[in-house]
């Protein structure tokens, strides 16, 4: 892990703070045609630092049992670290409660889960499903599913040409009086713009819209606090911020949460299961049904403690002079366009380079070791 006294010492040099992060992070090594690898798709994944490496190499090594099930010793240490990484993120983005993390496969699976599982017991013909232009897939196709189960409608607030949400269209949408949820990105993955959430929630809440905030790009790079926002629901990934793959979390107010069905059914998520009927389990576990991930959600902790370690401040004053390089950079070169330059933006730079295909510039580069995400970044509407 990086060394704090190196990190935070008051003589250290930048170059010194940012020698020390990246040597954390083995696949920064990687030889890419002949050179080391410059890494620029992190919004698409993260690489992972030795400390989530060695993490997950230690549940293998000592730890690996089911848990919940067992009363031997490895079943308890594998539900103990377990249990500690929810008790971790809850601190993390200071929920009220640990009833309130619920451990899922990732941002996608949250935001089905509240679809279908809130959305089934509140949406019905004539309510409004309001999300916005720059979502990604995940927080358009499971309310487009939902909408279609209960005749909800759909309704987008447009983008600018700078990358912004309308203003003026967000509050007339929201005014109309049969929005029943708001989902909207905290963080554009593929334009960088960071949203007014708190003025979104507030707004809501103010015409008793409950909102649900897709911040899978945002905990990367700043804190998310959901008594502060209050938010009622928080969907995010742990790949996206030095994590595992394959985990995800979903926090949900308790009373949100406490009144909506089960998502799935199996292990775990009943309290007595008869051929007569079933109780469910207690939150959150009333929505995680089966064996979970275990290894990666101790892998998750680890990273939250990785994080932290380097800690928000240092990594959005580094982000902020990085940004600002590469968009006078990229602007040198004759014939390339900027995608999204909103005032509020995080370190996200999509860009065309004239008439050439995007698979074809990220080819090239990846044959100088460069590697950068191509395509519609999985937010198709807004890319067109």
């Amino acid at each position: 892990m990086a060394d704090p006294d190196t990190l935070h010492a008051p003589g250290a040099s930048l170059a010194e703070q940012v020698l020390s992060i990246r040597s954390d992070f083995p696949a920064l090594r990687t030889d890419v045609h002949g050179r080391q690898v410059a890494y620029f798709d992190n919004a698409a994944t993260s690489q992972k630092p030795q400390a989530v490496i060695d993490r997950l190499e230690r549940y293998y090594r000592r730890e690996n049992a089911n848990v919940h099930r067992g009363v031997h010793t490895m079943s308890q240490r594998a539900t103990d670290a377990y249990e500690s990484a929810r008790d971790r993120i809850a601190s993390f983005i200071n929920a009220g409660s640990r009833s309130e993390v619920v451990l899922t496969s990732g941002t996608t699976e949250s935001v089905n889960l509240v679809a279908s599982c809130w959305g089934g017991e509140n949406l019905g013909p004539g309510d409004e499903i309001l999300v916005t232009g720059m979502e990604h897939h995940s927080n358009i196709v499971p309310w487009q599913l939902a909408a279609g189960r209960t005749g909800a409608d759909l309704k987008v607030v447009p983008v600018t040409e700078r990358g912004e949400l309308d203003w003026s269209e967000f509050e007339r949408l929201l005014a109309g009086g049969n929005v029943r949820i708001l989902a909207v990105v905290h963080t554009s993955n593929s334009l960088g713009t960071v949203n007014p959430v708190r003025r979104m929630i507030s707004d809501a809440h103010s015409l008793g819209v409950p909102v649900l905030l897709d911040g899978a790009q945002a905990l990367p790079h700043g804190p998310v606090d959901v008594q502060d926002l209050d938010c009622d629901f928080l969907a995010f990934s742990s790949h996206k911020m030095f994590g595992p793959t394959g985990v995800g979390v979903l926090y949900g107010k308790e009373d949100l949460l406490d009144r909506m069905p089960p998502w799935q059914g199996g292990g775990d998520m009943i309290e007595e299961v008869s051929f007569e009927g079933t109780t469910f389990n207690e939150l959150p576990y009333k929505f995680e049904a089966g064996t979970p991930n275990i290894a990666d959600t101790i892998g998750l902790g680890a990273a939250i403690d990785y994080l932290e370690s380097v800690g928000y401040d240092f990594i959005r004053r580094q982000e902020a002079d990085l940004l600002d390089y590469a968009t006078s950079r990229l602007t040198e070169i004759e014939g390339l366009r900027i995608i999204g330059t909103a005032t509020e933006k995080a370190s996200v730079v999509s860009f065309l380079l004239g008439d050439s295909h995007p698979y074809d510039v990220g080819a090239i580069l990846d044959r100088f070791g460069i590697a950068v995400r191509t395509g519609h970044h999985c937010t198709q509407p807004l890319m067109q």
